[in-house]
C-alpha cells in the first residue's frame, strides 16, 4: 500500500514486521492484551500493554511518570493513548515537563505527543502535535488551510527537567520552553478550528509506522525519557487538567515503564543472555546456541536456528546424535545429506 513517497505492507494473518518477513505468535504466549512479537522462529518478546511488566506482562507495575523508550528493535514505539480531548476547537494551553534518557538519540526525531485526523495522511488534514527535531522543541498545528510551525532554541541540555506551556487561539500559536523566550505563530489561510477526532497521544503511535499520519508531523521515532505533568485547558477560565477520562487515566499503552524503574533488575538472563528492557518489555537477547525466555535450553543441531544450519536435503529429516546428526532420506533418495537421487 503507498501514498506517494511512503509505503507500508499489510500483512496476512499470522504474519508481522515492516516487510510482514515474521511468522507470528501461533500459540501466543503473552498475557494481559500484549502484543506477541517473535523474537525467532521459536521464541516470542510480549510487548507489554499500560500497566504490566515482565516476560509474559503478568507483573503489575503502577505508573506515575511514564517512561518511553523511542521506537524498539521490532518498530514498535512505546506509547500512551488517552480518549480525545474535548472542545479544543478554537482554543487549548498545555503544560509539560520532561527528562531525556539520552541526549544522543533522545533529541533527533522524536514525538512528545499527536493528536489529529489519522489513516489518510493529506496535507489538508487538521492535526496538532509536539516533538523534539535536532535539539529543538517543534510544534505544529494545522486548522485544514496550511501548517503552522515554531521551532525553539536548542535546548540547554545541563538542565535536568525541562518544561513546556504552549497554546493557541484561534489562528494564533505560542510557545515557550524552559526560561526561553515566548515565540508566536500565525497558521496560514482561512480557517480557524482544529478538528481532530482521534485519542491523544503520548511518546508514540498506536500504528505500527508513523506513516499514516498527516504529512506534517511524521517524526519517525518516539520519546525517549519520561513525561510527566501533562496538563491541559481548553478555556481561560478553567484550571488545567490531567488528559483522559477520568482524568490522568489512559485509555491504553504499550511497553510504557515507570520512570527511574527497571525491569531487568528483576529477571536473569542465564548463559551470556543480554537482559533488554523497553519501557516496560522486557526479555533476554540469547548467545548463539541458546532459546528460551531465560536463554537456558539448548538449541539443537537439527533445529532451524542452530548455526550452521543442518545440511539435510531434499525433505529429509534431520535426527540428532550425541555427536552432531544424520539425515533419515524419504524414499528415492541417498547419500549423507539425502542429496543424492
Amino acid at each position: 500500500v503507498s501514498d506517494e513517497e511512503n509505503w507500508y505492507c499489510e500483512c496476512p494473518k499470522l504474519y508481522t514486521g515492516k516487510l510482514c518477513q515474521f511468522v507470528t505468535c501461533d500459540e501466543n504466549p503473552c498475557g494481559n492484551g500484549a502484543t506477541c512479537f517473535p523474537k525467532s522462529r521459536r521464541d516470542a518478546v510480549c510487548l507489554c500493554p499500560y500497566g504490566r511488566s515482565g516476560i509474559l506482562c503478568s507483573d503489575a507495575i503502577n505508573i506515575t511518570q511514564p517512561s518511553f523508550s523511542g521506537t524498539d528493535v521490532f518498530g514498535y514505539t512505546s506509547f500512551l493513548a488517552y480518549s480525545a480531548i474535548p472542545d479544543i476547537t478554537t482554543y487549548y494551553e498545555f503544560r509539560l515537563k520532561f527528562q531525556l534518557a539520552n541526549h544522543h538519540s533522545a533529541l533527533q526525531d522524536n514525538l512528545i505527543f499527536f493528536t489529529g485526523q489519522k489513516g489518510q495522511g493529506l496535507n489538508g488534514d487538521d492535526f496538532l502535535e509536539l516533538g523534539l527535531r535536532n535539539g529543538r522543541v517543534v510544534y505544529s498545528y494545522n486548522l485544514g488551510s496550511g501548517t503552522a510551525t515554531i521551532i525553539s532554541k536548542p535546548l540547554d541540555l545541563t538542565l535536568n527537567v525541562h518544561a513546556i506551556h504552549l497554546g493557541r487561539n484561534l489562528q494564533k500559536g505560542w510557545l515557550k520552553v524552559d526560561d526561553q523566550k515566548n515565540k508566536t505563530v500565525t497558521s496560514p489561510g482561512r480557517l480557524v478550528g482544529l478538528n481532530v477526532f482521534s485519542q491523544f497521544y503520548l511518546g508514540g503511535y498506536h500504528e505500527y509506522t508513523p506513516e499514516l499520519l498527516p504529512k506534517g508531523p511524521r517524526f519517525k521515532n518516539g520519546f525517549q525519557g519520561c513525561i510527566f505533568d501533562v496538563q491541559v485547558r481548553t478555556s481561560l477560565h478553567q484550571g488545567f487538567k490531567p488528559p483522559g477520562t477520568p482524568e490522568g487515566h489512559p485509555n491504553s499503552g504499550r511497553s510504557v515503564g515507570q520512570c527511574k524503574g527497571s525491569p531487568c533488575s528483576l529477571i536473569k538472563c542465564r548463559n551470556g543472555g543480554k537482559c533488554i528492557e523497553t519501557g516496560s518489555t522486557v526479555y533476554c537477547d540469547c548467545l548463539t546456541g541458546w532459546k528460551g525466555a531465560f536463554c537456558t535450553e539448548t538449541v539443537s543441531v537439527c533445529e532451524p536456528e542452530h548455526d550452521p544450519p543442518h545440511l539435510c536435503q531434499q525433505g529429509s529429516t534431520c535426527v540428532p546424535l550425541p555427536d552432531g546428526y544424520t539425515c533419515n532420506c524419504p524414499l528415492g533418495t541417498t547419500g549423507t545429506y539425502c542429496e543424492q537421487g
